[in-house]
């Protein structure tokens, strides 16, 4: 019976079934939260949690530990967890802190358990379903009841071709969410991980879903990543004595680019019919900036998700909406972990950026543009939203960072020149 459980835990079957769970919690804790409550996602979280640590404990020979997790991760989660002692609500930090560590534990799990392909299939398997359900409880809600499910937030608008949010209680998380199975169905295609049909079905829903959510946010993060798709197939074609030119130039181009970008703000916000999104947020991060002068180094500490207390509901009266987050994961950093904080979030981000984009582009397989896409992603959408801060999209986040690291870790380098 021991050796049994002892080959259950170890097997690769357990470990696939724990991704495949941790994916998808961490993608649909608005439609949990929604049906069984705060009680039944931290239930669920700690039943994962104690599934994904008897398999490493099964599988701890098998696991390359040195140098698993990125600095950066541990110095920015070590600088959350120290804001526990500035912070003006201790109680909150101390369950946002493990809320934070929960996710990346999984996230961590995934990227140590799973190949890079095996990754990008999860993904596309949980994510296809995801926005399967979502367009299908849509098309319930408003063509055949033509009624909104209030427990979900779905309001029923797919027949006047959106907004929609599904599963994800948002719009623009409902864009996020398509914008990386998207690009995940992309690569799946590319290497024929699944077959024609699938992918085209696939690319057909996440295309769809993106549209329907009418979020200007994502259809900004697609430009982008369409650019950094075209960029990377030309580098990669480049002779590899060449490549660093190519590199310095793009960067030189990108950095052209985002000054253009915000000359040229208001005019693009106008073609993408954003005023009032961006006016939300003008008015949020105005209010915001009136705090921050009163801690502008350490912040406010951390929560994650904006709590019912001061000083949040004190800016939500002052804008008169309920608010989960500062609507930019850099300004929510600053506001909660002050400069030092948003300085190591945007090393975190930064670091493993730079680290994916060169793999992907010195590496044949295409495989290895996954990660470096989904960065793509997260730094554009995080310049408006905080999706990146807390569950599906700081798993995400970490599952990458970790990747990158492990296949170009700075340490390794220096082992190896000793």
């Amino acid at each position: 019976m021991r050796d049994a459980l002892r080959e259950f835990a170890g097997s690769a079957r357990l470990a696939h079934a724990v991704t495949l769970m941790s994916i998808g919690l961490a993608f649909s804790t608005h439609a949990v939260r929604a049906l069984i409550g705060w009680p039944g996602l931290i239930a669920s979280i700690a039943m994962l949690l104690v599934l994904a640590g008897t398999s490493l404990v099964a599988r701890w020979r098998a696991v390359e530990w040195y140098g698993i997790l990125p600095l950066t991760i541990l110095v920015f989660v070590g600088w959350c967890a120290a804001s526990v002692i500035w912070s003006s609500n201790p109680g909150a930090t101390v369950l946002g802190v493990g809320y934070l560590v929960a996710f990346g534990i999984l996230g961590v799990y995934v990227a140590l358990m799973r190949d890079t392909i095996q990754i990008v299939r999860a993904f596309g398997d949980v994510l296809r379903l995801l926005l399967g359900i979502s367009i299908g409880l849509e098309v319930f809600s408003g063509i055949l009841l033509d009624l909104p499910i209030v427990f979900l937030g779905i309001q029923g608008n797919i027949a006047s071709l959106g907004p929609v949010q599904g599963l994800f209680g948002s719009r623009n998380v409902l864009g996020f969410v398509a914008l990386i199975a998207l690009l995940t169905f992309v690569i799946e295609w590319r290497t024929r991980s699944v077959r024609r049909g699938r992918a085209i079905a696939s690319l057909v829903l996440a295309g769809g879903s993106i549209i329907l959510s009418g979020s200007p946010t994502t259809v900004i993060a697609l430009g982008v990543c369409l650019v950094a798709i075209g960029a990377l197939y030309g580098l990669r074609r480049v002779p590899a004595e060449h490549r660093w030119r190519v590199q310095v130039a793009l960067l030189a181009g990108v950095s052209a680019a985002l000054v253009a970008g915000w000359v040229l703000r208001l005019r693009i916000i106008e073609l993408l019919d954003a005023r009032a999104e961006f006016d939300v947020r003008l008015d949020v991060w105005r209010e915001v900036s009136r705090y921050l002068s009163a801690n502008p180094l350490q912040g406010w500490g951390w929560t994650g998700r904006w709590i019912d207390g001061a000083p949040y509901v004190w800016i939500e009266r002052a804008i008169g909406r309920d608010l989960a987050s500062a609507l930019s994961a850099f300004i929510d950093t600053y506001f909660q972990i002050g400069v030092i904080g948003v300085l190591l979030f945007a090393a975190l981000l930064g670091v493993a950026l730079v680290r994916s984009w060169l793999l992907a582009s010195n590496r044949r397989s295409v495989v290895y543009l996954w990660p470096a896409l989904m960065l793509v992603a997260i730094s554009v959408t995080s310049v408006a939203e905080s999706f990146v801060l807390v569950e599906g999209g700081w798993m995400l986040l970490v599952v990458c960072a970790v990747k990158a690291a492990r296949d170009m870790s700075w340490r390794d380098a220096l082992a190896s020149a000793r």
